[in-house]
């Protein structure tokens, strides 16, 4: 009886966990498909996440055409787009808030945890960057030009669009202007260089000479309002150089500059999450701010076209080219982590204010060393412009065209010197590049009167120019972080190899000395064996 009861109740549980078994591969697809999905949806918020500030910046720039276009036909006045702009205006003055601070704590931290011969080794290499890129750039703008030629049948336009008197016309002679990039280096007043920069003005004299009168221009030095970055670059540079030397007395002062650059740093993060906002109202606030575009376009179309066309081939093959050439990574994967600093440069159009922002996102999502990204990125924003390069070339051989002159070889040297030595001083700001056109123009000897055209379609161009210029600065960075953790590797190879032979030479030493081997042993038996033997004998 109780066989049968064992037995039956074997069977029933048999039964029950061959039920189970077949309800749980009944329930098994919905139940892996319910955990898919639950995966694809934690995977979908942590894209969101991570990219938010990319997403809500893109439908920042696309709302602020959209709103632009809606308000367009409202025919509003200087006021009413003064308040529409209000909200950008804010965005810019928080961006420039944050420049001084930010370029000369990172250049100080930057240039102070750099040894003496990383330093040099990696300002030569970007000074060969800088300069390579931008010769490059003006190259691919005067043969594009020769090649689309934009001002070809373009004469009178100044007329057809109403803009004769648009620009007074410069006569700042070409030396001085290389003159004052010169003085600008080294600040007579740092103070004062936090707003104001030293430009050459000139005023003209009545000599009578021998009964002839005769004016002559004599050079003015002044002060205009504009902050010299070039002059506080090299200030901080020079000023983390001399803390290094100063060895354990300048620490302090050197994590004085670290904190500083921390905490501006959680600012710029802060200020980072009004960009979307910033960038939509300043956007729609400049497409309201447009009289006639079309007649604009189909005006300066082509000149347009040239211009952003070169933007497109130098940002987007030749840039490339050379960071793959470099480092053997893909310089798009680089680039896809800097969408926000782009969509900030595109909307700003000052490489100065995306300053900020392409420090922080070039650190986080691409991971450049810090001491790489804080020494470089400032000086590129100060000295690299590759975008500008494009843009004033460009506006050169336009303007020859417009008034018919056959550019020379010697003309077309001086264009590329000139463009590639003006660019390091273009003022990282709005329309920074325009006033620099002047002083190639003086130099090939072309009137400036037509630089009211590039001033009207300036704010177009300038956009593509700006994001060129920032890429150029990403780019460097990304190369100089990729030679200098290869010079790590190499040195701590180095010195793995190094110590590994001392181990050995020690070990081979200590097995073959005939001091160790021979004589500690007779030394320590005889000590030891004499006590034993003197009892012995007694």
């Amino acid at each position: 009886m109780e066989e049968a009861a064992a037995a039956a109740a074997a069977s029933a549980a048999g039964e029950n966990k061959a039920g189970h078994g077949r309800n749980g591969h009944a329930e098994g697809p919905a139940a892996e498909e319910q955990r898919g999905g639950g995966a694809r949806l934690r995977g979908c918020r942590g894209f969101l996440r991570r990219n938010a500030l990319v997403l809500l910046t893109v439908s920042g720039v696309v709302a602020g055409v959209a709103l632009g276009a809606a308000v367009r036909g409202a025919a509003l006045g200087p006021a009413q787009v003064a308040y529409l702009a209000f909200p950008g205006e804010l965005l810019l003055r928080m961006l420039r808030m944050v420049i001084l601070p930010l370029v000369v704590c990172s250049l100080v931290s930057g240039a102070a945890s750099l040894d003496t011969r990383s330093l040099g080794r990696l300002g030569g290499i970007a000074l060969a960057y800088f300069l390579g890129t931008t010769l490059l750039a003006s190259g691919l703008a005067v043969a594009l030009g020769f090649i689309v030629r934009p001002g070809a049948g373009a004469s009178a336009l100044n007329t057809q669009l109403g803009l004769s008197d648009a620009l007074p016309t410069t006569s700042k002679e070409t030396v001085d202007s290389f003159l004052d990039l010169v003085r600008n280096l080294f600040p007579a007043n740092l103070v004062a260089a936090a707003f104001e920069t030293y430009v050459t003005d000139y005023k003209m004299l009545l000599r009578n000479t021998s009964g002839n009168a005769t004016l002559e221009k004599i050079p003015v030095g002044s002060e205009v309002k504009g902050m010299n970055i070039l002059g506080l670059v090299m200030f901080a540079l020079v000023l983390g150089v001399a803390l290094k030397k100063l060895g354990p007395e300048g620490e302090d002062l050197i994590r004085f500059f670290n904190s500083f650059n921390e905490a501006t740093m959680v600012l710029v993060t802060w200020i980072m999450w009004y960009v979307p906002i910033g960038i939509m109202f300043l956007v729609g606030s400049k497409i309201v701010e447009m009289e006639d575009i079309v007649l604009l376009v189909t005006s300066l179309g082509k000149y347009i076209f040239a211009s952003i066309l070169g933007h497109i081939i130098h940002g987007g093959i030749i840039l490339p080219l050379i960071y793959f050439a470099t480092t053997r990574q893909n310089p798009y994967r680089f680039l896809l982590g800097l969408i926000t600093p782009f969509a900030t440069a595109f909307a700003t159009c000052s490489s100065s204010a995306t300053l900020p922002s392409m420090i922080k996102c070039i650190e986080e999502n691409n991971k450049v060393d810090k001491g790489i990204s804080r020494f470089i990125l400032p000086i590129g924003a100060t000295v690299n412009m590759d975008g500008a390069a494009i843009f004033q070339c460009m506006a050169a051989v336009f303007i020859a065209q417009l008034n018919n002159v056959d550019l020379n070889p010697g003309q077309i040297f001086t264009i590329l010197v000139t463009a590639t030595a003006s660019s390091v001083g273009a003022a990282g700001v709005p329309a920074g590049g325009v006033l620099t056109i002047a002083i190639i123009l003086e130099a090939i000897g072309l009137p400036t009167n037509d630089l009211s055209l590039i001033l009207a379609v300036d704010w177009i161009v300038d956009r593509t120019t700006t994001v060129v210029n920032v890429e150029g600065d990403a780019l460097g960075a990304g190369i100089l972080n990729y030679l200098n953790e290869k010079d790590k590797k190499k040195r701590e190879q180095e010195l793995k190899e190094v110590t590994v032979e001392a181990v050995a030479n020690n070990k081979s030493e200590a097995e073959t000395s005939p001091l160790v081997t021979h004589k500690n042993p007779v030394s320590n038996t005889s000590s030891t064996a004499d006590p034993e033997s003197k009892e012995s004998v007694l």
